[in-house]
Order: C-alpha cells, then structure tokens, then sequence
C-alpha cells in the first residue's frame, strides 16, 4: 500500500490529507493548531518513521515548534521552547518561516526565523541552537526587512557534503557556508535588486524561495522578487531563465523529485498587483532547466483567478510520477499525481494556505 500525505499550513490551523494507493484523498475532521498560523511544516522521512514537524503561531502563547510521531494524530511540544533567542542577542521570536531536515545528517533540523537567523537541532527538531556566525555576519546590521519582515525562509543543504549550506534571506538575499556554518558569504551575483539605487549589489537582493534540481545538486532555481534565476555551481553565480514566462515576479519554486532540469513557478503579475499573471491560474513548468517554459492548466479554474501562491505553497512530493501540489490565499488546494500535466483541487474555503508539504509515507 503507498501513502501520500499533505500538510497545509494556513492562517487558521494545520489540515493534513491522505492518499492510499492512487485513491481519493481524505481529509482529517479538523484543523490542528485551530486558530495558529502555521507558517512551516516538514516532513521528515530520513529514518524509516515519519515526524512531522510544524512551526505554530499562536497570537497569545507565542511562536514554537511542535512535533508528530503519528502522521499528525497527536502532537507534542518542547517543556522548553525549541527556538529561542538568546539574551544577549536582544532580539525575541517573531515566527519559525523554514523547517529542514538536513540532506546528510540523520537527525539535524534547520530552523530558519524571523528575525532572519538560522538555528541548527541535532535532536530531530526538539531543541535548536543559534548559529552565530550568521546572526553575527558583518553585513546584518544593513540588512532591510522586506514586506513581509525580515525572514530567514529557505535553507538548502546536500547530500554530499554536509557542511555546504544555503539559506535565502528577504531582504538580504542568499548566504553560504562551506564550513557547517563557522562562515557565510554573500551569493547573489547576477541576482538583481530592481528597487535599489545599485540593481547589482553584493547583498540586499529579495530573494523569494530557492529549489535545488533533482539530478545535478549543483543546480538551484531561484524565484526572486522580479527575476527567476538558475545557478550550475551551487549559487555562485546566477543566470536569468525568466524570459520565457508572462511575469517573472512570484514567490514560490519548487523542483522535480526525480527529473533532472524540471521546475516549477507560479508566476504572479507585479510586486504592486499580487494575483496569478493576467489573472489565470497556472503553473510554469520547465524540463530543460529554464530556457523554455509551459503552462499547466488542465483541471484548474478556467475564469478570471485571483489566488496567490505564497512562496512555501507550491511543493513537489517524492512519488513517481510526482505528485504537485499548491494552496493559495484564496484557501484552495491543488494537486497534481502526474508530474503536473493534470489537477484536481482538493479543498476549497479554507483559511489562507501559508505552506505546504507533502512526502510519501509508506
């Protein structure tokens, strides 16, 4: 029996959806976190029982980290809470944006927050620790918060090495280490920052989400705000792929589990109009790393769309054929079981769809 299933993070709880052997998808009864935003979830599959994790958002209580060791039936939080600031830092937790399970490390879980700091766990998400030297960077205090806040929002790690890091920051754009984090340098040539003086700066780029492609680890697509982009050398340098699409402002991007050169976007029409590229609601599909592009429509709403996509709503399972999927603010859920060529929605009125996960489970 193969399982598939989805975590929906909204402004108003967590909804969680099964799959069983291609069937028809069920949801649970009610939200969890019932009236949090959950703004990250993961699902980490490294060591044979699922955990699921979800950064929770509650207006009275505060930001934390809860997990799953059910698939989601119950859920457990720390005695202590799992991401702190320290003292001496001067800084309090806004939200938890990212939860990574580390490519190479069974157990270490990234944690990337608002204010823009990553924190590293080696305990499965339980406990994190601060990684300091990022949070110390000499170039933090120029750093801008973007629209949404100054948030950590992406970490990209590898399976080969694992101590080659990437995290994407709005507005400070991406940062590398090579060194597990002892060290981080700005990675943003060729990424552009239209709404500075200096378009072409070393940080300060409003990068939006970044996905690493399934057969040449080196390879990253880049989402940003104006501009999608692709790096051959983990980052180093970034080329425009873009021209191909109705709007290059969007948030999100995501990757193909298995087919190499495969990306996906959801274009949106301008930083000052955030609704789907001349009101209709598509997906972007590449299979030749981004010097062309296709609309994927088939099964989704036909008339004008104003739905956007946030920038951890579109994700990619680890079936094949792929299953996409992607929730917008308009509380619908989408998803594809064959690599994106066909939809089908799956839920309707929920709260806004802040993140979305999904991963086969069995």
């Amino acid at each position: 029996m193969t399982e598939v299933l989805l975590a929906v993070g909204t402004r108003k709880g967590l909804f969680i959806g099964r799959r069983r052997d291609h069937g028809s998808w069920e949801f649970d009864d009610s939200p969890y976190f019932n009236a949090q935003a959950v703004y990250s979830v993961a699902i980490d599959t490294r060591e044979g029982r699922p955990r699921l994790l979800a950064g929770g958002d509650s207006a009275h209580w505060g930001p934390s980290v809860f997990h799953s060791d059910d698939l989601g039936r119950t859920w457990t939080e720390p005695p202590r809470p799992a991401v702190k600031f320290p003292k001496d830092t001067g800084a309090s937790l806004e939200r938890v944006w990212q939860l990574h399970p580390a490519a190479a490390e069974p157990g270490v879980v990234y944690a990337g927050t608002e204010p823009a700091a990553l924190y590293r766990s080696e305990d499965r998400g339980e406990s994190f620790e601060l990684v300091r030297p990022l949070w110390e960077h000499p170039t933090r205090s120029r750093w801008v918060p973007g629209g949404g806040g100054e948030g950590l929002h992406t970490v990209i790690t590898d399976a080969r090495d694992a101590k080659a890091v990437t995290v994407a920051v709005s507005t400070a754009g991406v940062f590398r280490s090579t060194d597990g984090g002892a060290s981080w340098a700005p990675s943003n040539s060729g990424v552009s920052a239209v709404f500075l003086p200096d378009p072409n700066p070393e940080f300060g780029q409003c990068v939006h989400k970044i996905a690493k492609d399934a057969g040449d680890p080196d390879r990253l697509y880049l989402q940003n705000h104006w501009g999608v982009y692709r790096s051959d050398d983990a980052g180093a340098h970034w080329t425009d792929i873009g021209a191909d699409l109705p709007s290059t402002f969007g948030f999100a991007v995501a990757a193909h589990p298995h087919r190499a050169e495969t990306a996906y976007v959801f274009p949106i029409n301008a930083d000052a109009d955030r609704v789907p590229a001349e009101h209709r609601c598509r997906v972007f599909r590449t299979a030749d790393a981004g010097r062309t592009w296709e609309p994927l429509s088939k099964g989704l709403p036909g008339e004008d769309h104003y739905g956007t996509v946030l920038r951890d709503a579109l994700c990619t399972d680890d079936a094949d054929p792929a299953g996409v999927y992607f929730g917008n603010r308009n509380g619908e859920v989408f998803a594809s079981a064959d690599d994106g060529d066909s939809w089908q929605q799956l839920a309707s009125h929920l709260p806004d769809v802040l993140c979305v996960r999904a991963a086969v489970i069995g």
